[in-house]
């Protein structure tokens, strides 16, 4: 950027004698920042004068923002972890890693709180190609961190060593859930999408054979209307991801549910400050409840 902000302490190559009256007075009249919060305020208004686009200046705020969480705020719940049971044959959990479309699994014996490695997807293809397969050759050993791991030490960790998922364990060496490096790049740059997301072509909302819905959270409600046929209002939001934002009267985290009317609401993605994918069905007892409701009328 050409129009920089000088600083009161900076050092110079020109003694302070020789320097002009119109460098030192614009070192008294725009100081570098003492603090963080002021360094965002001038980039707010480098942004606010178009010096830097918008994309930049998130992408800034989220590298701020890295360094002040911790593993605990962004991993995914033990409770919605897509884990693999060593004990269950590949026939039985093939379809369901298909299903889930992850590059990588957490596998567990016993119970979740037991992990003993991870196993990479493609080494699944392993198993049409020989007559003898065994998973527990095939794991890689597991990464394990604390709740309180930041993230910015994280993300330094997992390019280090070339790893791309952690297992979270709290204070008692239970698991808590897990995280990926890709949660982590997210806080940063927004949602990264891949092969299984969105393209140009299918639009803000695709269908699933079994009758539920990914959403974009920047679907417009107006367009989220026509498709479902519902009647939210866009009066204090614009999108569907800060309707459901509104309701839960925070930002919600991944695995979360809510009921807005007749549909139910999951969060697929999401980071510390906006959803970025939902999974969208219909309530099946909105039905029932709708009948039990004209019953008494009558």
């Amino acid at each position: 950027m050409n129009d920089t902000y000088p600083s009161r302490h900076r050092t110079s190559d020109k003694p302070q004698e020789k320097r002009s009256l119109l460098e030192r007075l614009t070192d008294f009249i725009s100081p570098e920042p003492d603090s963080r919060a002021e360094l965002l305020e001038i980039l707010q208004d480098a942004h606010e004068r178009n010096l830097i686009d918008a994309d930049s200046l998130s992408m800034i705020e989220g590298v701020f923002q890295v360094s002040e969480l911790s593993a605990r705020d962004i991993m995914v719940p033990r409770a919605q972890m897509d884990a693999i049971n060593i004990a269950d044959n590949p026939a039985e959990f093939i379809p369901y890693v298909l299903e889930k479309a992850h590059s990588r699994y957490p596998v567990y014996e016993g119970n979740r709180d037991n992990i003993i490695g991870v196993l990479l997807a493609k080494d699944l293809l392993r198993y049409y190609a020989e007559e003898e397969f065994d998973v527990r050759g095939m794991l890689r050993p597991a990464v394990f961190i604390p709740e309180s791991k930041r993230l910015n030490v994280l993300l330094h960790d997992f390019r280090v060593n070339r790893n791309h998922l952690a297992v979270v364990v709290d204070e008692y060496g239970g698991v808590a859930g897990l995280i990926t490096i890709e949660d982590v790049l997210e806080q940063i740059v927004g949602d990264i999408e891949d092969e299984y997301d969105f393209d140009e072509e299918s639009g803000n909302i695709i269908a699933s054979p079994d009758g539920r819905f990914r959403v974009r959270a920047l679907t417009e409600i107006e367009q989220f209307n026509e498709v479902f046929d519902t009647h939210y209002s866009d009066d204090e939001v614009d999108t569907i991801g800060g309707l459901v934002t509104h309701h839960f009267g925070r930002v919600p985290h991944r695995g979360e549910k809510v009921r807005i009317d007749d549909l139910i609401f999951e969060i697929l993605r999401g980071d510390a400050r906006q959803i970025h994918m939902l999974l969208v069905r219909r309530d099946p007892l909105a039905g029932q409840r709708e009948r039990e409701a004209q019953h008494v009328q009558t």
